[in-house]
């Protein structure tokens, strides 16, 4: 039989281990909702006529999958030279975040 003092720790490791959290990468953070545009990086590239987005999600904090890199946002739009980088937070709960990289550039 196991100790009541051993047992209230081990209940709350499986407990928040069974506890799904999706959340996405934001200076600010709302309970319910995020939806959050924030500054990456600028450049002294002063064109920037094409903007490319790359984004990775997760869903309860347990399957994330995606590439939010600066490459791959360059890669869907075409970008050779980096103008602007910046990124968005979105999320529902904790059932659903996106994390997005959007660059711009020419």
């Amino acid at each position: 039989m196991m100790k009541p003092y051993l047992a209230l720790p081990l209940i709350a490791i499986i407990a928040s281990s069974l506890a799904g959290c999706a959340g996405a990468a934001s200076p600010l953070a709302g309970g319910i909702l995020t939806n959050v545009n924030y500054g990456g990086m600028a450049t002294p590239a002063a064109s920037a006529n094409k903007e490319g987005k790359a984004c990775a999600s997760s869903i309860l904090g347990i399957v994330a999958t995606g590439d939010a890199s600066v490459a791959a946002a360059k890669t869907a739009a075409g970008i050779t030279t980096v103008a602007s980088v910046d990124h968005s937070a979105f999320s529902v709960l904790t059932i659903y975040a996106e994390w997005c990289t959007i660059v711009k550039g020419s």
